[in-house]
């Protein structure tokens, strides 16, 4: 009789084996689909269903920094409010309560120009505030739009905008409570002024670029010669030569300086007390000079000269020098006297400072403090950057035009020794990128240190025990920092930083509402009400509403007889840092207090970009000092810029610009969403084509074995078919507990706010866990076994468990997969109502005996493979291996009895003891199932199934096999 084996084809078995399924696509379709799923948690509210999922949990509070109003959204805020979303929903799945209110900064001088360029310039104050909300309002909607693509779940029907009237008025209410504490004054002192802002500038909108200035050598003819030659010969105390000879010379200080435009300010020469200073005899006279820069100076000039007499600087004191112009126009005729401070160094330059105090800090500080009265302070350069036109010379020219002048000037006075070009780093407006200046204005302050005569706060009614300085210091060492960098460079900008200005001369913004005296400047009596009265005006119509009333409004409303002719209103705004840097109590504590703590001011977390340390971060813990003494927030974290493949800072130049909405429409805000997560955000983020393909395939990756976990528990109902631990094989015993060891490493690492790790770990757990290892011992089991067999069912109970903590682990970044996956397997509308699974305990015995297993199984599998390229067997079934083995690894695999093979993927194991591991591979002699692909013995056993093996024919027509370990 014909063996049937040999010559019938074997018939198609498919329909006998457990085959997978779901309708859970390989290919996502994300740009196409996404769309629907985010229109779908809108109408079906499931950011109000996942509050009302934690109503009664504890809060976390990541309050939102407010992005600007003012054009549609970059790579750079897709970064950070990703990272919001993805920390909000990580801390939701903790089970926390973890509202995010997005918000939007409104106020400002960005918005200003926009409307500038749309309308012109010279509109009306009401005008300009009523185009600059209505634009404002535009602006929030593209980018609200732009956010919600990427899949960010937040309060989007209600948001914080800093120009709502009630954040407006709450915002007053803030800047008074600061008074009140004594932070408050008014005072004339120079601040960094931008010509094109039209306005004083904070330390936080400062960037620092290179420029080209002309540096100056300049003479300052000295007007008391004889009061020098007796400070170096007599006063000093110092044995030098006998000044015989020297009388009757001319006798000059010079300066160095890099501000051709700051000469015709001069006031005053600034020497170091305890520097050495030189009296050089020179063909052009005397010349004062730092004893170490004598060589480089004239060598500089072109000069010989030799050193006659050195004394310290502090014997110039208050010796009289002239102005260089002095005898080229009157109006430069007056005397710059030597005043001591530290500041004059010899590092470079003279050694000498020529003070114009209207411009320079140092400057101004120096010249007050010896007795030089404000009102004598020259200020010649205007709002505009031009000088006033009546300054002798120069008057109604830009400086920076005048500046080529005023060295020509000089030279033609003999009183300029030398000119170079030099390219310095300088500061400038980081909206405008042009250079600023120092330039004295009054303008309102909040003090950093103790109060002084110039510096004492108005209205304190409850003034702060220590200083804000102190107080700032102090919170910053009570602040989680992520990274920990961030503590020493926000620590230093604070111990450094100067008094807050805090007055811009704008239109758009929360006004300071004074009255100010015409003749003294100084505020109405009755401030503190003047204040209660413009926030319950504003919060019922808004600053526009307050730049409608007259001074005589404001004294009537306030029941004040007073003559309005005695007052004018300021009509300075609050700088925009002051607006967000009070929404911990505008927002938190006013429009929003039910998304904050119920005690105390504090957020849990502040995220934005590592410039924000000067920034947001900066203002709001100045304003929260000052009002309550300590910090908005436990923790800062920062992130870095967006940069391409290679570093480089994006700009449209260089054709390197990377728009989300264009990466959204091409590859799905997924992909964007994992490419954030998976990148370390603590430096730049760098992002290209080649970037994101790599980001494209591991999602693809995650997402197959996504599809393969749902496919293999389509058929599986947890309340019915689920085995009880103590039942389940052992490999799927396994599997849960290297799931929860790795559940363990993921949720330490999203508490400590990192993803990176997370995205690596779940990829290498999908990829060898999973892929190469759990899911491919599987298949036999789940596709080969009867459905409802204790095999079957062992496997699926592991694999539903796994599925549902994957889809938790992946959720805050890839979070439309996951609700995509959710939809087949979830009960509730959102995966986001739900806590990380409760796994159980890993059993750390076990977890041990399958590492060893799977080293046993990685020197298998090169044997295997050494084979399969010699060409002596197909797949890995088709091997059969003889292991050798230690004593102790041969009773460890002992225990797995027949199922060892299994979990070899080969057809036959057989194993021996002996001295050290060993592998022999050999192909099986044996004919292959046409249903398992084993190759076994007894394939044929059953002559009404020629094709099928006997293990096949018992899962089919029998009791089914039997399997205990794998």
């Amino acid at each position: 009789m014909t063996d049937r084996r040999d010559t019938a084809p074997a018939p198609d078995y498919g329909h006998t084996l457990n085959l997978p399924e779901t309708p859970f696509p390989m290919r996502g379709n994300l740009p196409q689909r996404e769309p629907g799923w985010v229109r779908q948690w809108e109408e079906q509210g499931i950011y109000q269903r996942l509050r009302e999922a934690r109503r009664g949990a504890p809060k976390f509070v990541l309050h939102d920094g407010p992005p600007y109003a003012n054009g549609r959204i970059h790579i750079g805020h897709a970064v950070n409010k990703v990272l919001k979303d993805m920390i909000v929903k990580a801390r939701q799945l903790a089970g926390f309560d973890a509202q995010y209110v997005p918000g939007w900064d409104c106020h400002g001088l960005p918005i200003e120009n926009a409307i500038e360029k749309l309308h012109g310039r010279g509109l009306s104050r009401d005008e300009m505030q009523a185009r600059a909300r209505a634009f404002a309002t535009e602006q929030i909607a593209l980018q609200m739009a732009d956010f919600k693509r990427l899949g960010v779940l937040g309060q989007w029907d209600a948001p914080y905008r800093t120009m709502d009237f009630r954040n407006e008025a709450e915002e007053l209410r803030a800047f008074k409570r600061v008074m009140e504490r004594g932070f408050v004054y008014r005072g004339l002192k120079p601040v960094y002024w931008c010509f094109d802002c039209g306005s004083s500038l904070a330390e936080f909108e400062i960037e620092y670029a290179d420029k080209q200035s002309q540096t100056l050598d300049v003479a300052f003819e000295c007007a008391e010669p004889e009061r020098v030659l007796q400070a170096f010969f007599r006063d000093s105390g110092l044995p030098h030569a006998s000044p015989s000879g020297l009388a009757g010379r001319p006798v000059y200080a010079v300066i160095w300086t890099t501000t051709a435009w700051t000469i015709p300010a001069n006031q005053a020469l600034n020497v170091n007390p305890a520097l050495p200073y030189a009296l050089v005899d020179t063909p052009r006279g005397l010349l004062i000079l730092a004893e170490a820069l004598v060589e480089p100076c004239l060598q500089r000039w072109g000069l010989s000269g030799d050193v006659v007499a050195v004394a310290p600087g502090r014997v110039l004191e208050r010796i009289a020098f002239r102005h260089p112009l002095a005898h080229v126009h009157p109006g430069y005729d007056r005397l710059s006297p030597v005043y001591l401070a530290d500041y004059a160094t010899a590092d470079d330059g003279t050694g000498i400072v020529h003070s114009a105090p209207a411009y320079g800090v140092e400057d101004f500080n120096s010249c007050v403090a010896h007795g030089l009265a404000l009102g004598d302070i020259l200020n010649p350069v205007q709002g505009n950057g031009v000088y006033a036109a009546d300054l002798p010379l120069f008057g109604g020219q830009s400086i920076w035009q005048a500046s080529p002048l005023i060295i020509e000037t000089l030279r033609e006075a003999g009183r300029l020794l030398t000119t170079q070009t030099i390219t310095h780093s300088y500061p400038h407006c980081w909206r405008h990128k042009t250079p600023v200046i120092y330039r004295a204005a009054a303008q309102w302050f909040i003090r950093m240190d103790a109060p002084t005569a110039a510096t004492q706060g108005i209205f304190a009614t409850d003034p702060a025990p220590r200083t804000l300085r102190e107080m700032a210091l102090e919170a910053i060492e009570h602040t989680q920092f992520y990274p920990e960098s961030g503590r020493a460079r926000l620590r230093d900008m604070i111990a450094n930083r100067p008094d807050w200005c805090i007055s811009r001369q704008r239109s758009w913004g929360v006004p300071l509402p004074f009255l100010l005296d015409v003749d003294s400047g100084e505020p109405h009596p009755r401030t503190p009400e003047i204040i209660d009265l413009a926030a319950a005006v504003v919060e019922a119509g808004g600053i526009e509403a307050w730049s409608k009333l007259g001074v005589a409004d404001i004294l009537q409303r306030m029941g004040d007889d007073t003559d309005p002719a005695r007052y004018t209103k300021s009509t300075d705004i609050l700088e925009v840092w002051f607006d967000s840097g009070t929404t911990h109590h505008t927002v938190l504590k006013g429009s929003h207090a039910g998304a904050g703590h119920d005690s105390g001011p504090e957020a849990d977390l502040y995220l934005e970009g590592h410039d924000q340390h000067r920034g947001w971060f900066h203002s709001s813990l100045l304003t929260a000092c000052a009002m309550h003494g300590r910090a908005p927030y436990k923790g800062l974290l920062t992130h870095g810029f967006t940069v391409d493949g290679q570093g480089r800072k994006m700009s449209k130049s260089l054709g390197n610009v990377v728009a989300p909405q264009e990466v959204s429409d091409k590859l799905g805000a997924e992909i964007i969403r994992l490419w954030v997560a998976a990148t370390d955000y603590s430096g730049d983020l760098g992002i290209d084509d080649k970037i994101l393909a790599r980001v494209v395939d591991a999602y693809r990756r995650m997402r197959n074995t996504l599809r393969f976990l749902l496919a293999n528990i389509s058929d599986f109902d947890p309340r019915a078919d689920a085995v009880a631990p103590e039942q389940m094989l052992e490999i799927d015993r396994w599997a849960l507990a290297r799931a929860a060891q790795l559940q363990a490493d993921i949720l330490a690492h999203y508490h400590r706010y990192e993803f990176h790790p997370v995205v690596a770990k779940v990829q290498v757990y999908c990829s060898e866990d999973l892929g190469a290892f759990y899911l491919d011992v599987l298949k036999d089991r789940l596709y080969t076994t009867a459905p409802k067999s204790l095999a079957r069912r062992s496997a699926q109970t592991a694999l539903h468990q796994i599925t549902h903590a994957l889809l938790r682990w992946i959720a805050p970044f890839l979070s439309f997969t996951a609700e995509e996956a959710w939809a087949l397997i979830g009960h509730t509308p959102s995966i986001f109502t739900e806590t990380y699974l409760a796994l159980p305990s890993p059993d750390e015995a076990l977890l041990a005996k399958w590492a060893r297993i799977l080293t046993i199984r990685d020197a298998v599998n090169k044997a295997i493979e050494d084979e399969r390229a010699a060409g002596r067997i197909g797949p890995s079934l088709q091997a059969e291996v003889t292991l050798t083995l230690p004593p102790e690894d041969h009773a460890l695999l002992a225990t797995l009895g027949d199922d060892a093979k299994f979990v070899f993927l080969v057809s036959a194991l057989t194993l021996q003891a002996g001295a050290s591991l060993a592998v022999a591979v050999t192909p099986s002699p044996h004919p292959k199932c046409a249903r398992c692909w084993h190759w076994r013995a007894d394939v044929g056993h059953d002559s009404a199934h020629p094709h099928l093996c006997g293990r096949c024919t018992r899962n089919l027509y029998g009791e089914g096999e039997a399997r205990h370990a794998a």
